[in-house]
């Protein structure tokens, strides 16, 4: 990290419409800041199209597959100079004196572990929402941002647009009024958007593992399971095992606004007032009830 020593690499967190970093220097430096993006299909097309004023020095997917639309495969495309990697480590130990930041774009479940390669190998950070798997690994990654002294940024692009500000000022001018309640809602996991829909009542009917996907490497840390077309590239969000349900998906930006305008803080308890009766222990239930209760 000796060309920006514990410079603020991300002066803000303005994000593409794909939840993208835009990155901007700082005003006295003239040095583009080199960038490794993990995962690059999917989300990922916006970390790479949000660093197109800086110098991306490395891919890492572990999808290659030709898929076309917004494939890791497609991506390389457009950028046929850069280096390829199927596995983070391999990339920061072979590119590491080549980079700067790091910017995580895969599913849920492999968010902690890029983070922490990366925090400790010095690199600043941005990594797509939510930051975690569970929380555990949230306050951990806190820590290593702390130890290793690095720069951060979690990816919320509806954080950056003005609507939630719009929400914040009204509350603060005294518009809203004294603010009691707060409902939010959202579609998922029954919507078509990233879930499987129905919802599957069985276990992922398995399938062998295609040519250009390093499975190994896509299940990370997780109990090992047989290759299902049914969790990638798309329907990993309602699987526990490698996402965090409608709530994960969507809560950090229908529940943003009220969170961020009423300060509210951590709640005191969670309760889960209805859940749809569901079998299925692997996937995410089809609705539930949930309420926050703060003081």
């Amino acid at each position: 990290m000796n060309r920006h020593p514990r410079r603020q690499f991300l002066k803000t967190a303005a994000l593409t419409a794909f939840a993208g970093p835009n990155i901007i220097r700082a005003a006295d430096s003239k040095q583009k800041i080199r960038v490794a993006c993990v995962g690059i299909g999917q989300m990922g097309n916006g970390a790479v199209s949000g660093s197109r004023d800086e110098e991306i020095v490395a891919f890492c997917d572990v999808d290659w597959r030709e898929l076309g639309g917004r494939s890791a495969a497609e991506i390389a495309k457009k950028h046929p100079k850069v280096p390829k990697f199927t596995d983070f480590r391999e990339m920061l130990d072979k590119k590491g004196s080549e980079i700067d930041a790091v910017l995580v774009s895969t599913p849920d479940h492999i968010h902690f572990p890029a983070a922490m390669a990366a925090m400790e190998a010095k690199k600043h950070l941005f990594v797509q929402k939510p930051l975690a798997h569970n929380i555990w690994q949230v306050r951990t990654l806190q820590k290593a941002a702390k130890k290793y002294g690095v720069q951060t940024v979690m990816g919320n692009q509806g954080h950056c647009w003005e609507g939630i500000r719009l929400v914040k000022e009204w509350f603060e001018a005294g518009v809203l009024g004294e603010v009691k309640e707060v409902h939010c809602w959202t579609d998922r996991p029954k919507g078509k958007v990233g879930f499987i829909n129905p919802p599957p009542t069985q276990a992922a009917k398995t399938a062998p593992v295609p040519e250009g996907l390093s499975w190994d490497l896509w299940q990370g840390p997780v109990a090992p399971r047989d290759y299902s077309p049914e969790y990638l590239p798309q329907f990993w969000r309602g699987w526990w095992d490698y996402g965090c349900g409608g709530l994960g998906d969507i809560g950090c930006h229908c529940l943003d606004a009220p969170f961020w305008a009423l300060q509210l803080g951590m709640p005191e308890k969670v309760e889960v007032v209805e859940q749809e009766k569901w079998e299925n222990r692997a996937y995410t239930a089809p609705a539930s009830h949930i309420i926050f209760h703060f003081a």
